[in-house]
């Protein structure tokens, strides 16, 4: 076994790049999921080590006096910060040149021919779903019996090895957990809808949705939801509470689609109750009443929904699969039931006008979810998004991020330019926090505990220097 070391390098100042974060971007405000996707091959390799750099605001130096004691590194990298990512791991080789570099991600699984032949410096890069494809490297298997690996051979030359199968046996795969507690600072992690100290992991790969914006399941995880069954969760729910004791507030199920497999959800969610946890989980905007009642009855305090687009062509173009009038109903149930709702956004899909942004910006202040998040559409490699986008000549610029970190639009179409799509960002954001409807119950949550109160402010100053830095860069850009 090497000595193996997994890493999600340094990056730009308050830059979230891990797995769990939909867009790798500079965030609004400070937010950090945990790098579950490097976690899992971690827990499948003993004596490893992970460092997750961006959160613990640790530097290159930092990674490099770990890193000399290590013979195995395996890097998480994305489209964003491929570049940057790549810079760690020529500074890794120059301190120990016999160093093994691998890179694992969505951006490596769909480009790993151009991604060995344009980076010298990398070894090998994990394809698809890759933990035991980690796993197999880190035993010192032969490279050329890996599957799923690509690879330089002795001569230099790439090679691509066959594809693996998809990882169906969940119950076998080891707990995430004992992995953030030995590496990760908990308190580290923040994000803004969620409670503080809070834990996210994945408790199955895939979703049945065929989105075409959505990266995972077109890249890695596919289109066959495979799971843990209900009673492997309970078990790692009941670990998780004696690692962590009662400083987690909150437990974040990561799935795409959690609630896809209803009576699994709902199993899932009697041990939470059982052992008395609060948590949150992704959700599709169709769940029906009596679903959401059992799961709020049994812990459940918020549902992380992808709205996308207030305008149903645009949905209908992106394969949601929703109906605008069956998420309205779904919110109305969410109040009923008191259970809060994150929204997320997207500005920039195919068909988008400055009449269907707001559209958008309408749909979100009527349904009003407690907070939201607004992204700019970002065609990644591998997803049918970015296919449509090459097809059509909608790129306008190859970056996804300005040189700060900040997400900007490569994307533009005929009746709407980059930068209207970047500056609507702003202006949603402006129309529905600027509301009484958004601000009272914000306020209220911050009277009702002192550390929302600081947090809440924080954020806010993060927000308007966001929003600021934004500006900046699009009268630079203009």
């Amino acid at each position: 076994m090497q000595k193996t070391l997994f890493l999600s390098p340094p990056s730009f100042d308050g830059f979230d790049g891990g797995a769990g974060a939909r867009y790798q971007a500079k965030r609004e405000i400070t937010s950090f999921w945990y790098p579950t996707w490097l976690a899992q091959p971690a827990a499948l390799v003993p004596g490893s080590k992970l460092i997750d750099a961006p959160p613990h605001e640790q530097t290159v130096e930092d990674v490099l006096k770990v890193a000399k004691d290590y013979d195995l590194v395996i890097m998480h990298t994305s489209t964003p910060s491929l570049a940057n990512d790549v810079k760690c791991a020529e500074a890794i080789k120059a301190q120990k040149p016999g160093t093994r570099v691998g890179f694992i991600g969505a951006h490596v699984a769909v480009l790993p021919e151009e991604t060995l032949r344009d980076n010298p410096i990398i070894d090998f890069v994990c394809r698809n779903e890759f933990d035991y494809t980690c796993k197999d490297v880190a035993e010192g298997l032969p490279l050329s019996e890996i599957k799923g690996l690509s690879y330089r051979d002795a001569d230099n030359q790439i090679q691509h090895n066959p594809e693996r199968d998809l990882i169906h046996d969940w119950d076998a795969m080891p707990s995430v957990l004992p992995v953030y507690a030995r590496d990760l600072d908990i308190k580290k992690y923040f994000i803004g809808y969620l409670l503080h100290p809070y834990i996210s992991f994945y408790t199955g790969r895939g979703c049945p949705a065929k989105c075409s914006f959505c990266l995972w399941p077109q890249t890695i995880g596919g289109h066959n939801y495979r799971a843990k069954s209900p009673e492997a969760v309970g078990k790692e729910m009941e670990q998780a509470k004696y690692l962590f004791g009662d400083t987690v507030r909150e437990y974040m199920f990561d799935d795409d689609t959690f609630t896809i497999d209803k009576p699994r959800a709902i199993a899932i969610s009697e041990h939470l109750k059982r052992l008395k946890l609060t948590w949150s989980c992704n959700a599709r905007a169709n769940l029906d009443y009596d679903t959401l009642k059992q799961l709020r009855d049994n812990g459940l305090r918020l549902l992380l929904v992808g709205f996308e687009s207030g305008n149903q062509q645009i949905l209908d173009g992106i394969n949601k699969g929703i109906k605008l009038e069956v998420a309205r109903k779904f919110m109305a149930n969410c109040r009923k039931l008191g259970i809060t709702v994150h929204g997320t956004f997207i500005i920039g899909l195919p068909n988008e006008s400055q009449e269907t942004i707001e559209e958008t910006i309408r749909f979100a202040c009527e349904v009003n979810p407690h907070t939201i998040q607004v992204s700019i559409a970002a065609p990644y490699p591998g997803t049918a998004l970015y296919a449509q986008a090459k097809e059509n000549n909608w790129f306008s610029d190859t970056s996804l991020l300005a040189d700060s970190g900040i997400q900007t639009s490569t994307l533009a179409y005929p009746n709407l330019s980059s930068a209207a799509i970047e500056d609507a960002v702003e202006r949603m954001y402006r129309r529905f926090y600027f509301r009484p409807q958004a601000i009272i119950p914000i306020v209220g949550e911050m009277l009702g505990d002192p550390q929302m109160l600081v947090r809440r402010l924080r954020e806010g100053r993060e927000f308007f220097a966001y929003l600021k830095e934004r500006q900046t860069g699009a009268a630079a850009k203009a």
